[in-house]
């Protein structure tokens, strides 16, 4: 019998924090519907990095081993970007006209106001693809939207508009070096250069500008080879172990390793109520809310006051330290509930948060990995299409992108691929799944888990993806009653999106 009657007052507790939970859970989920997706992000910079790599001269092949028509490509892939962001924009400008009060409004109206400068943004570079492509009057429609006296443009971004418009309209605008270089990047800024020394007839800074862009070139290819070999292998692995579990259960089902799961077990010495407790008290009272909400923002209060530091003016290594300190921060409240809550109970069975070197927890991590990649990229491409580039994404991933510090990659590399795996295969598949297995069958405990593993992410375009690799992360782990191999997949899942991130955020410049 799952309930007991009566209420006691920490059920009454229990509860109360639960609604609080499920409220804040909510609002967060529905407030990333107004913001991007991450994945448009990274093609868009896959999209730069494809547009240099495409500059380099020194192999016949090139063309056809990126994209025959780059430019094209790039177009297509920044607009539709931008229709994306113009609906996010049209959605926040629409919940602050309905919201009852200003101070309510104050998130969307922060939100709303980096939409509108990622637009401008957008607007700039689709001008130059647009030039590039002999569109010269919608290049000048493009940047005219960002120059018109209305528009709340930044100064830089409308000086850059400026300049554009002016340079392919073949006039000289004052400063047009220094705003070029100041802000534009990559092939963006190279474009704006090329022009105007074409136009200055300043044939030896023209030819100084192409030396620089081939080396640039051929490092952007060479990163465009490396950060597409990842998918590429983990993909063509994935489906030969998919197609191996496949033919192992139409052939020899009795044995097969998609058999079975449903009759292991854990014997759980606690009701549902040490469950509920940790889930709410240990993952959201004390890690999200206390730490999350009141302690770490405290600490920035004292870190601004104290060392008269403002942490919007973090640099990438300071918030690579602050989301590490944080993770841990939160991780160890976490943990501290879970064992203050389990702690009469010890010692457990020998299956239970297993951590071994033995067996083949190794195979079962890289297979599970394996697996995992052709499933979540499937997954992940019907849900880009269902949510149309809304429904936000962690924002670790964005910071990561901008990364070019090699301490701040390390320090992101120590949060993503070892403290998270780490906390959340302990949290999630050491505890939470045995747990429900009371209650639940395995295969049902596997699911829930899953569920709720994805839903505290807190980004509604994640939850099909992440609820996906948290089944594969609870079979490997049931299969294995070995937390070793699911922290191994989680750990090379992480690393591998890092890599990718670094190889694409350092292509840029």
């Amino acid at each position: 019998m799952i309930c007991k009657t009566g209420m006691t007052p920490k059920r009454i507790l229990l509860w109360g924090l639960t609604l609080v939970a499920i409220f804040a859970i909510a609002l967060d989920l529905i407030n990333s519907w107004n913001q991007p997706q991450f994945q448009s992000r990274l093609e868009l910079s896959q999209t730069d990095l494809l547009l240099q790599a495409a500059q380099y001269q020194g192999d016949s092949n090139t063309a056809a081993l990126t994209d025959r028509n780059p430019q094209k490509t790039a177009l297509e892939a920044y607009q539709k970007t931008r229709s994306s962001v113009e609906k996010a924009i049209s959605s926040a400008q629409t919940q602050i006209e309905a919201s009852p009060a200003p101070d309510s409004a104050k998130p969307l109206t922060v939100e709303l106001a980096k939409q509108v400068t990622l637009r401008d943004e957008l607007d700039v570079r689709i001008g130059i693809l647009q030039a590039q492509q002999n569109q010269v009057d919608a290049a000048l429609k493009s940047w005219a939207n960002l120059t018109a006296p209305q528009t709340q443009t930044s100064r830089n971004l409308k000086l850059t508009a400026d300049t554009l418009s002016a340079l392919w309209q073949n006039t000289l605008p004052p400063r047009a070096e220094p705003i070029l270089k100041q802000n534009l990047t990559g092939w963006f800024r190279n474009r704006g250069l090329e022009k105007l020394y074409t136009l200055e007839q300043r044939s030896d800074a023209l030819t100084e500008l192409r030396t620089a862009e081939q080396q640039a070139a051929q490092q952007a290819l060479v990163k465009w080879i490396s950060a597409n070999a990842v998918p590429t292998v983990a993909i063509l692995l994935g489906f030969g172990v998919l197609l191996f579990l496949g033919g192992q259960w139409l052939f020899n089902r009795k044995n097969a390793l998609l058999v079975g799961t449903n009759s292991i077990r854990w014997t759980v010495p606690w009701d549902y109520e040490i469950t509920w407790q940790v889930l709410v008290v240990g993952f959201f009272a004390v890690g999200q809310l206390l730490l999350g909400q009141i302690v770490v923002p405290l600490s920035l209060l004292i870190v601004k006051s104290a060392f008269q530091v403002d942490p919007a003016m973090f640099t990438t290594r300071d918030r690579a330290v602050f989301a590490l300190f944080t993770y841990i921060l939160l991780a160890a409240g976490g943990l501290g509930v879970l064992y203050y809550s389990i702690r009469r109970y010890l010692p457990l069975e020998n299956n239970w948060f297993r951590f071994s070197l033995k067996g083949r927890w190794l195979l079962w991590g890289i297979g599970g990995y394996a697996a995992a990649y052709p499933l979540v990229a499937g997954i992940s491409w019907i849900n880009e299409r269902i949510w149309q580039g809304r429904g936000g994404s962690n924002p670790l991933l964005s910071i990561a992108l901008e990364g070019r510090d090699s301490i701040a990659i390390i320090l992101f590399f120590v949060t993503a691929a070892i403290a998270a795996p780490f906390f959340e295969e302990t949290f999630f598949r050491g505890f939470l799944l045995p747990s429900l297995t009371r209650y639940f069958s395995t295969w049902q405990a596997i699911l829930i888990s899953a569920l709720i593993f994805a839903i505290v992410h807190l980004s509604l375009s994640e939850v099909l993806p992440l609820t996906v690799l948290g089944i594969i992360l609870g079979f490997v782990y049931t299969r294995t009653q070995n937390l070793m191999a699911s922290v191994l997949l989680h750990a090379l899942w992480n690393s591998g999106m890092l890599l990718t991130l670094f190889l694409l955020g350092s292509a840029g410049g």
